[in-house]
């Protein structure tokens, strides 16, 4: 049995890059859960899960992705309305530099052999 890529991104992927915004977000802006949340698309209680490491703490992110995150978060506190924006451009940027590869990779074994994705070799 395998998970589609997509799948991946939805239960893997997605809510790491969440859980990093919502701590820039409540940690170096102040926000609370609920603002937090709102702006992410989220509930105020899944922001505290994220927080509190209950969600999100299967993978961890490269540096080069966490610092476009850092980038993001500052777009993001001076304008709210381009989160989903961000968000989705990091994803692009995830799949562009194979690092979704990797992290598919990881819960998918051999299934990149298979994968139109055509990802690094070795992975």
């Amino acid at each position: 049995m395998y998970s589609l890529p997509q799948e991946i991104e939805v239960w893997y992927i997605i809510p790491t890059i969440r859980k990093e915004l919502a701590r820039i977000l409540t940690e170096k802006y102040k926000l609370t859960f609920e603002k937090t949340g709102n702006i992410l698309g989220i509930s105020k209680a899944a922001v505290s899960q994220y927080l509190g490491n209950k969600r999100a703490s299967k993978i961890s992110l490269p540096a080069s992705v966490k610092k476009e995150i850092v980038k993001s978060a500052v777009a993001i506190n001076k304008n709210e309305n381009i989160a989903l924006k961000e968000i989705m451009r990091i994803l692009a940027l995830m799949k562009k530099t194979k690092c979704s590869c990797k992290i598919c990779g990881k819960y998918n074994k051999g299934i990149l052999k298979q994968c139109s994705m055509n990802p690094v070799k070795g992975e």
